[in-house]
């Protein structure tokens, strides 16, 4: 039997009036916070399922998984706060794990 009588609150934050931390949120946040491996989070970042960042070498854009290889050098990803808690509805406020 359905119960009609309970209230249910459903508070939705605007992400305008938020402020959020400078910077990058480091991807163990983000593998943490999606219940993942940081290299799900990097994969996902690199192939575009993932919007929540960019990945970059010599600010040059990585966009495919066969560029992820450590012999062409370093990867450096950017991960947005505001695309992370729009995503996720996460609010990073600058912790590093």
């Amino acid at each position: 039997m359905e119960n009609n009588n309970v209230k249910t609150e459903v508070r939705v934050l605007d992400a305008t009036k938020l402020e959020f931390a400078v910077g990058s949120v480091p991807v163990a946040v983000a593998a943490r916070v999606y219940g993942k491996d940081a290299s799900w989070v990097r994969a996902g970042i690199v192939c575009g399922w993932l919007p929540i960042g960019k990945a970059t070498r010599d600010g040059k854009l990585i966009t495919k998984l066969e560029e992820m290889t450590s012999k062409l050098g370093r990867i450096n990803f950017y991960i947005s706060p505001k695309l992370l808690y729009e995503e996720t509805g996460f609010l990073w406020k600058g912790e590093r794990r």
